[in-house]
Parts: C-alpha cells; structure tokens; sequence
C-alpha cells in the first residue's frame, strides 16, 4: 500500500465520521442541529420525492424549514443498518442505511430503506441526494405530511 493509499483511507474515514455524525443527530431528533452540519449554500436533492414535495432545496435554512417537523410526524427509534461506501473523491461518500420507527398520528409502522450521496467540503454538507421509496413512504404516512 503507497503512502497515498494510507491518505486517502483515512480521509475516507473522515468523510464516514462526518456522515455518521450526521446519523447520530437524525436519530437524536435534532433537525436543527443536523442541518447546523451542513453548508449555508447547501443543495439537497431527493430524486424520488412524492408529488407536492420538494424533489430538490438549497441553502441551510430552506432544508431546515423543510426538516423541523419531522420528528413531529416520524418517530425514528433505531439506524439498524449502515453500510458507507468511499469513492475516488475523499469528500464524496455513498452510503445505504435504514430506519425503523413509528408515523405518530397513525402508528403505522415507519421502515424505510436510504441510498445516500453526500458531498462534503471543509467538514460541511454541501450536496446532499438521498434515494427512497416514495410508496413505502406515502403508505405509512397515510394522510399525514410533515413538509407542509
């Protein structure tokens, strides 16, 4: 292994650190401080967003009015997977993880399955594209809508 090999590893692993910081205030409910981690001129991109959500939002604040009320609506209890994946990029980190957790208006069970891309610079978010299944999703939520 070259010495760029060892680099290139351990800027990897920051780039896992950061992204399970990440995990650790989502799991914690702390939308504002979830977003904290992120760049002021952040994009946030969910490709799969159901008709009537944001498929795509930049800057921190417009992410974070988009995220507050989610623990209000989705009790998530527990990350049972994580699985991150480095890249050529040493800022650029894929990642697959789940939750499982409760909708609160209905108790419909919450189980969802994430295909993450983040791209970070100076140890911020500054892309964020996350991959869900917008059925699962509009099912458990019933007629519930945290974004609106």
């Amino acid at each position: 292994m070259s010495s760029t090999d060892v680099k290139q590893k351990k800027d990897s692993s920051t780039a896992v650190q950061l992204f399970h910081k990440s995990l650790d205030k989502f799991l914690a409910k702390d939308m504002k401080g979830w977003t904290d981690l992120c760049d002021e001129d952040v994009v946030a991109e969910f490709p799969f967003a159901p008709e009537g959500s944001p498929s795509k939002l930049e800057g921190r604040d417009a992410l974070y009015e988009y995220l507050k009320n989610y623990p209000g609506f989705i009790d998530v209890q527990k990350i049972p997977t994580v699985e991150t994946y480095a890249t050529d990029d040493k800022n650029v980190i894929i990642a697959e993880w789940s939750v499982t957790g409760k909708v609160i208006s209905n108790g419909n069970l919450y189980n969802m399955k994430y295909a993450t891309f983040v791209t970070y610079r100076d140890g911020l978010v500054i892309n964020y594209r996350e991959y869900w299944n917008p059925l699962a999703f509009l099912t458990a939520m019933g007629d519930s809508r945290f974004d609106k």
